[in-house]
């Protein structure tokens, strides 16, 4: 009988040359073990996913409750499903006002398809502008608008008149005018290895939006949920898109993306033609169920306290002479090492040292420090000395 790895490797579709091939059989808390009784802290939480832990017994208990009930019903829109509503109308009351309309979808892609479609039908407009370095996903229009060439070019030709700015850079909105459908940008760039906005450019880009009718868009695929050290990276910034996408925490570990505007945009959607965006299981009712749970977790539990506390506690722990910088907000960090080598040596022998860390797709001298917002002080005090260690190991021993 073949081994799960030797499956693993025969018959999933693989991503890169050399998988991490790390077997996890059971997952908890901030901890994930191996089939050997290997133990691994998790400082990534699935990329900003377990924003609640692996497992939450409130989350657990609201799947099996919506199991109970009933799954899949119909394609999304056509019947009154409770999960759907009311997490629906949780997450409006912690959003702006004019964000209420929800649409719920599959993942953070789908999200990004959906907003390109709403904001084109609205304006009846088609140029795109996206950023540099950023991050939107992997389907076809998602990755038109990506800020990277390398993982571009063999996929092309992409969907057309989409444009890129700088992000941090106020020079380059000039490129934002009356034929510019929508501007989609994160609010906090995460694989350009979390680069915050600089002073009040996000303001900025609100003000071109605003002048020249485009729509602004938020990327909150990653920022959401807490991860900054706020429910939502509005709430940090203080500059209100006109749709906002939600995905990874969304679903409390479940499946689940949204993208979501006014009321009176979301409309265009409804005719000319009936059926302008569909989905056949966007909104699935145990997603849902399990979403709204871990977004009560968060809020009942003061997640969003812990994660400012925890991220002050990295801040102050990790003082290892590899370490340049450590930039970031919230538990949404990168640790700069200063060599593409370094980072990559670390990354690999990470769980030799019992953690689990992550690289950037469009920064290669640093790594992700993002674990779920539950991890306690023990557990970042833990975290800090493996990483010291770890970090000794990569002094001695990888190529500089």
């Amino acid at each position: 009988m073949l081994s799960n790895r030797q499956l693993f490797l025969k018959h999933l579709g693989q991503t890169s040359q050399s998988p991490l091939l790390l077997e996890v059989e059971k997952a908890e808390g901030v901890f994930m073990y191996g089939p050997s009784g290997e133990k691994y802290l998790d400082l990534i939480s699935g990329v900003s996913v377990s924003n609640t832990g692996h497992r939450h017994p409130k989350v657990v208990s609201a799947i099996r409750e919506q199991l109970d009930a009933y799954m899949h019903l119909m394609v999304y829109g056509e019947m009154i499903q409770s999960s759907q509503v009311r997490y629906a109308g949780l997450l409006s009351q912690y959003l702006p006002p004019s964000l209420s309309s929800v649409y719920f979808v599959n993942s953070g892609s789908e999200a990004v398809e959906g907003a390109i479609k709403l904001a084109r039908r609205f304006t009846g407009r088609s140029k795109i502008i996206s950023f540099r370095n950023a991050y939107h996903g992997s389907t076809c229009g998602a990755l038109s608008i990506q800020g990277s060439e390398d993982y571009k070019s063999a996929f092309r030709p992409l969907i057309p008149d989409v444009w890129q700015a700088e992000f941090n850079n106020p020079d380059s909105l000039g490129i934002i005018d009356s034929k510019t459908a929508c501007v989609i940008i994160e609010p906090v760039q995460g694989e350009g290895g979390i680069i915050t906005p600089a002073g009040n450019f996000l303001s900025l880009v609100r003000e071109k939006c605003s002048e020249t009718g485009a729509l602004l868009v938020f990327d909150e695929i990653q920022t959401g949920f807490g991860r900054t050290g706020h429910m939502f990276a509005v709430d940090c910034y203080g500059v209100v898109p006109d749709i906002i996408l939600l995905a990874k925490a969304l679903g409390g570990g479940m499946p689940l993306g949204a993208f979501i505007s006014s009321p009176g945009i979301m409309s265009s959607l409804i005719s000319n033609p009936a059926l302008g965006h569909i989905t056949t299981f966007g909104g699935h009712p145990v997603c849902c169920a399990a979403g709204m749970a871990s977004m009560q977790v968060i809020i009942d539990e003061e997640l969003i306290k812990n994660c400012r506390l925890r991220s002050e506690q990295f801040r102050s722990g990790l003082k290892h002479e590899l370490i340049h910088e450590i930039r970031g907000v919230g538990l949404m960090l990168a640790v700069k090492l200063g060599s593409p080598s370094l980072v990559s040596y670390a990354v690999r022998k990470a769980p030799e040292f019992g953690l689990i860390l992550d690289y950037f797709l469009f920064c290669d001298d640093s790594f992700r420090i993002a674990p779920p917002l539950t991890i306690s002080d023990d557990e970042v005090a833990l975290a800090c000395r493996q990483i010291d260690a770890l970090l000794d190991d990569t002094v001695k021993n990888a190529i500089a």
